[in-house]
């Protein structure tokens, strides 16, 4: 299957984009972005240059994917997210040399209008909600809300969420061992 990629879009050359990713308008992927398979760019979205991001990963319109980030597999990134990859900028001083790597991974959703501080890691299939600003790690299918982001809850890894403690069942049928802290599939 082939690359999209809509004519108002620049892709720089040498970058790497897999089979069936679609590039919508005003986008523009830096020349070192590794882009994966079946993923969907829309509209002003920006990737830099130090930016890996796996198959099937939608980032919705304006979302820019700064250097040091990191897409696994399967993660969406909601209409206006942000990244950051200086913990404290300055516009005087550059900090290129700082930047902290964020690893967003598999199956995370990120909503819209959320902010990931650089040097985090979102955990498999946790969702961050709308507006939460994230300034530490995420466990596994946390569900995280606020300013900053708190886990509220549990997620299924189909996007539902997850009710109780201990052995629950989800809706999709999938077992999960629940404690206070932690939540994982069995």
């Amino acid at each position: 299957m082939a690359v999209t990629v809509h004519e108002t879009a620049i892709v720089d050359a040498g970058a790497q984009i897999g089979d069936g990713t679609r590039i919508w308008h005003w986008v523009h992927v830096c020349g070192d972005a590794r882009i994966g398979e079946g993923c969907s760019l829309g509209q002003n979205v920006f990737v830099g240059n130090d930016v890996v991001i796996g198959n099937n990963v939608k980032i919705q319109n304006n979302v820019s994917v700064y250097d040091a980030v990191r897409l696994e597999d399967d993660v969406f990134c909601g209409p206006s997210m942000v990244f950051t990859n200086v913990y404290n900028p300055r516009s005087a001083v550059n900090r290129k040399a700082e930047y902290r790597p964020t690893i967003v991974k598999r199956g995370a959703t990120l909503g819209a209008n959320c902010t990931i501080v650089c040097g985090t890691t979102i955990g498999e299939y946790a969702f961050v909600g709308a507006g939460a600003v994230v300034n530490r790690d995420v466990p596994p299918y946390a569900l995280m809300a606020g300013v900053p982001a708190r886990r509220i809850g549990w997620m299924c890894a189909t996007g539902t969420r997850l009710q109780g403690t201990g052995i629950v069942t989800s809706e999709a049928g999938i077992t999960y061992e629940i404690t206070d802290t932690s939540c994982r599939r069995l």
